[in-house]
């Protein structure tokens, strides 16, 4: 009698909050988590506008969007080692303190012993276990001016000041197409790497001691490893980060090739 592999997360067993019409973050986790490595990872599903929690008007707290508060309690009875808001625009967006006060609004839904955490903080955790202090970031095709201005902003503030930074021109197709329209005229299933790899390796500063792409929702970690060896510099991804930084909360050591550097980390 044979015995197949059935994903079951005995080791680790990871939430991830991500956008409600996207497929690209749980076929990355996937193709990253290592087959019969007893990680698993649940996906809970968020329709809502960036930032996916609220201030309040003293700032003391935020208050969580109903799908990631629902989404919560859900996974509170799952088990999980983690639970992840995989959404860079939330932390971008969120201001300063944003990533802390959710995780701190997020805890107390969530069973005891699951720890919380957002992309924004896996960003930052994967860029300092690296060394990198000036990253070239990539942000995704849909980002509009003042999305981009916040993200150069938000590593600035934390001390990792961009060398430069591109947004990814997803083609003729599409550049005549809104910024809050190209989802939903389907550029998120018409993704190629090939050009993104491109424009990377074309972009990419001297002075950049390491390359950051944002976006959970960016096709890319099929490119880490090509990338690494043509521009000899550490390449994150925004659901590589979260994984990584996810398995490092979780206490998980586990072996990840071909995705980048990081997972040497």
């Amino acid at each position: 009698m044979s015995h197949q592999t059935d994903n079951w997360g005995w080791r680790a067993r990871i939430g991830m909050f991500i956008v409600g019409n996207e497929v690209v973050p749980e076929a990355e986790w996937w193709a990253l988590v290592p087959p019969r490595s007893g990680i698993s990872v649940h996906a809970a599903r968020v329709t809502a506008r960036a930032p996916w929690a609220k201030w309040r008007d003293d700032r003391s707290a935020v208050d969580l969007e109903d799908d990631l508060a629902r989404g919560c309690r859900q996974f509170a009875a799952m088990r999980l080692s983690v639970a992840v808001i995989g959404h860079s625009s939330s932390s971008i967006l969120g201001g300063e303190g944003w990533d802390e006060a959710v995780v701190a609004a997020m805890t107390p839904l969530l069973a005891h012993g699951t720890k919380a955490t957002t992309n924004g903080l896996d960003s930052l955790a994967a860029l300092k276990a690296l060394g990198i202090k000036r990253p070239f970031v990539v942000f995704p095709a849909w980002f509009n001016d003042a999305t981009v201005a916040a993200g150069i902003a938000y590593y600035t503030a934390r001390s990792f000041a961009p060398a430069g930074h591109l947004r990814y021109d997803p083609g003729r197709k599409w550049r005549d197409v809104p910024f809050a329209e190209l989802y939903p005229q389907g550029m998120g299933f018409e993704q190629e790497t090939e050009p993104l790899y491109a424009q990377i390796r074309a972009a990419c500063p001297a002075d950049a001691d390491g390359i950051y792409i944002a976006g959970t929702g960016l096709r890319c970690v099929g490119i880490i490893d090509t990338l690494e060896q043509d521009l000899k510099r550490p390449v994150l991804t925004a659901n590589q980060v979260s994984l990584w930084h996810g398995l490092r909360l979780s206490g998980v050591h586990v072996r990840i090739d071909g995705y980048g550097s990081l997972f040497e980390r």
